[in-house]
């Protein structure tokens, strides 16, 4: 029987809620947790928590992820081609269980006429796209507001919809 003793992890950084890309990073961004590092990995150590105090994410984080020094630096997000588009939804145009990170198709509602049918050949194609937030819509209405990463054209045609939208949620 082999035992070891010693505690091999270290304190390390981790997100402690939803940081922006761009956005400084406060100290309640932040939480220290223990893990056994992997040398291919450059983590931020949690005694270096000052001098990440006031820095700037490249790209948005995630509650829950380790920091590494490469996150870190002028906002490079969204990538090239892509736009980030803010969408109003309806209640009941939001599936349940989506989350930041969820990836998702983003369909028009076709509009219907008196008679209640609709307009299905004017009906734009389903457009995929990756959830970067969600916030309660403040109008009272019970909408919500999804900011939405994809494709640059997709995400200017999606702004310029005019007409309500809905969310599929996809695996992913």
């Amino acid at each position: 029987m082999v035992q070891l003793r010693g505690d091999a992890r270290i304190q390390v950084l981790a997100i402690a809620r939803a940081v922006a890309a761009g956005q400084p990073l406060t100290a309640d961004d932040l939480k220290a947790v223990r893990v056994v590092p992997d040398p291919s990995v450059p983590l931020v150590k949690a005694v270096e928590v000052d001098q990440v105090i006031g820095r700037s994410p490249a790209v948005p984080l995630a509650p829950g992820t380790l920091l590494a020094e490469s996150q870190l630096g002028p906002a490079s997000w969204p990538g090239a081609g892509q736009a980030v588009v803010a969408a109003v939804f309806k209640p009941g145009a939001v599936p349940a269980g989506l989350a930041p990170g969820s990836h998702a198709l983003v369909v028009t509602v076709a509009k219907s006429d008196v008679t209640g049918t609709s307009d299905a050949t004017s009906t734009p194609q389903p457009v995929a796209a990756t959830v970067v937030d969600i916030t309660e819509g403040t109008d009272g209405t019970g909408t919500t507001i999804v900011s939405l990463l994809l494709a640059r054209a997709d995400a200017t045609k999606l702004a310029g919809a005019g007409t309500d939208l809905s969310l599929v949620l996809v695996a992913s």
